[in-house]
């Protein structure tokens, strides 16, 4: 820690369990910071506490000292279940609640405490058997911490411990009535200590604080401690085209090791992570859609240093200690003030020092004289050069850049790559058509090549002469018969009179008049005779209408009388498939 932001209180000096003592001592914590000087003497005595504090002041070591001193000094309630915690930590974001159960095992590692991280996003199973075997302390957020507790997984009965961490962030997370139910379900006000810390002790916050706190001390450290001292602010007044290649020259002329770059909205993370990605810069984004798994791998990874730049939006601006942040963009300033010294506070944590960049443009250019009332300090101004607002041309891009950015296992929305086209001939090593679309099977099918096809015999080549005698005969055959005939048919008709097609009645009258119909019987087959015909016909042949054209003139067939009548039904048939 910088000797800047350190006060003279040492943490031996403070009556301290033993085992406490050696987990500060192990991890090299010796001296106190201002909130953590002035709400220790204070919370050692088991006194509530309303502490105002930023982020990166320390506050997390602060009632995290006071929580661990008190579970070890004081035995647990007799009647207390295994699975009920002795202490609860509540944080609005799982970022949150990981980084203070990352720093509860820092110092508490000799303590032999047990704690519970529960929040959502991760194994639910694995956590409730956690809850079931029994822990000392919970550090959870509200949603998931009471869905166990109404599954009765466990208990507040024996709670003497309660921490709200960021409660003003509880009241804008729409957290507060889980909070309130939690406070509902403590012991007595006597019987337990209440924690409260919070960026600003708003009108909101401190209702909650003399609602559920007993004769609860209030302790401040002033925000331009945190804004002024330690952080070099600057404000440029880009147009909204403007901004991407003002982000970009900036970024190449700070040389930023580790940057956040806050946004308002997932879609403008996305945007702005897609173009430093084609620029070959490592860098990451984490929004409210990041599923939990792959935002603590992001995280890990800007910790580790293999990103370099963090786009985000609010959602990761509270709670995240990550040492050795240089700078931080706004590349739009927040809408609410509040989230501007959350953002800057990224930075210049513990002693070190930072920069905090922000883009005035018109969208966001109101909220700026709020801001600056707010940290009580006007933010310098810088002018934008013409050659600020060229894009540069992208980085060389490093040997396994993008190997350490994305991981394939990762739902990062990068569009996978198309897999290996299908091998040629696939289709006609199964049978299938061939590459000619002759409309032959090729391959392993029914039909290949075994059996031959019969060759199709066109109809001109069919010798049409010798059927001349055999219609002539059958024609004259037929004639004769006819006043039989068209008694029959007639008769025929009439049984089948309601099993006509529509249009049957009068087709040989549009056909060729009333003399058509005897015609056509005259030209077929008669309706008493068999489908086999006479014993001259040839079986499977029909007369074609060339030999009926030639049919000889010079001996007619006796006339027979005229009679109307009607077409049966398999004369109508036949006519439907090309006989006459």
């Amino acid at each position: 820690m910088s000797e800047t932001v350190l006060t003279d209180v040492f943490y031996e000096n403070l009556d301290l369990h033993p085992l406490l003592q050696e987990g500060l001592a192990t991890a090299g914590i010796t001296r106190c910071t201002p909130i953590q000087a002035l709400t220790l003497p204070v919370a050692l005595t088991g006194r509530d506490v309303a502490g105002q504090a930023q982020t990166g002041t320390g506050k997390t070591f602060a009632f995290l000292v006071a929580l661990v001193d008190r579970l070890l000094k004081n035995p647990a309630h007799a009647d207390r279940k295994d699975s009920d915690p002795r202490a609860l930590v509540i944080a609005p974001t799982r970022e949150l609640a990981i980084q203070i159960e990352k720093d509860f095992r820092t110092i508490g590692k000799a303590t032999g405490l047990r704690s519970a991280l529960i929040y959502g996003g991760v194994d639910y199973d694995k956590q409730r058997q956690q809850l079931r075997d029994g822990c000392d302390i919970i550090i959870a957020t509200p949603g998931r911490l009471l869905d166990y507790y109404k599954q009765d997984v466990f208990g507040f009965g024996s709670v003497e411990v309660m921490v709200i961490d960021e409660a003003d962030r509880m009241f804008d997370l729409g957290f507060i009535k889980d909070v309130r139910f939690i406070f509902r379900r403590l012991p007595a006000r006597e019987r337990r200590q209440v924690l409260l810390f919070s960026a600003t002790l708003s009108h909101r916050v401190l209702e909650l604080a003399y609602e559920h706190m007993h004769e609860a001390e209030k302790l401040v450290v002033e925000t331009e401690n945190v804004t002024a001292d330690r952080v070099r602010q600057v404000v440029y007044f880009p147009s909204k085209e403007e901004k991407m290649p003002l982000l970009f020259n900036l970024l190449e002329q700070s040389k930023a090791e580790r940057s956040i770059i806050f946004v308002n909205t997932k879609a403008a993370a996305e945007r702005i992570t897609d173009r430093l990605k084609r620029h070959n810069f490592r860098v990451g984004a984490i929004s409210g859609d990041v599923p939990q798994v792959k935002r603590q791998k992001l995280l890990q990874r800007f910790q580790d240093g293999q990103i370099d730049i963090l786009v985000a939006t609010d959602v990761a601006a509270r709670g995240l200690h990550i040492p050795a942040v240089s700078h931080v963009f706004n590349y739009d300033l927040p809408q609410d003030v509040e989230d501007y010294v959350h953002r800057i506070g990224r930075t210049a944590r513990l002693g070190a020092e930072g920069d905090a960049i922000s883009f005035a443009c018109d969208l966001y250019a109101m909220g700026l004289p709020d801001i600056e009332t707010y940290i009580n300090q006007k933010i310098p101004t810088a002018s934008i050069e013409a050659q600020m607002l060229v894009m540069p041309a992208p980085r060389p891009r490093a040997d396994g850049v993008q190997d350490e950015v994305d991981d394939p296992n990762d739902n990062d929305g990068h569009v996978p790559t198309r897999g290996a086209p299908p091998e040629k001939g696939g289709r006609n090593a199964r049978g299938g058509r061939s590459g000619s679309r002759s409309g032959e099977r090729s391959g392993s099918g029914e039909r290949s090549g075994n059996r031959e096809r019969r060759p199709r015999v066109p109809r001109e080549d069919k010798p049409a002469s010798t059927e001349v005698p055999v219609k002539t005969v059958v024609v004259a055959e037929t004639i004769a018969d006819l006043p039989a005939a068209a008694d029959a048919i007639k008769a025929e008709g009439e049984q089948k009179k309601r099993r006509r097609r529509r249009g049957g009645r009068g087709r040989g009258q549009r056909e060729g008049g009333e003399n058509t119909a005897p015609q056509a019987q005259a030209g077929g087959r008669p309706q008493g005779e068999s489908r086999r015909g006479s014993a001259q016909s040839t079986p499977g042949q029909r007369p074609s209408r060339q030999v009926e054209a030639s049919r000889p003139t010079s001996t007619p067939a006796p006339a027979a009388p005229p009679v109307k009548e009607k077409v049966g039904f398999f004369r109508r048939l036949g006519r439907l498939f090309g006989g006459r």
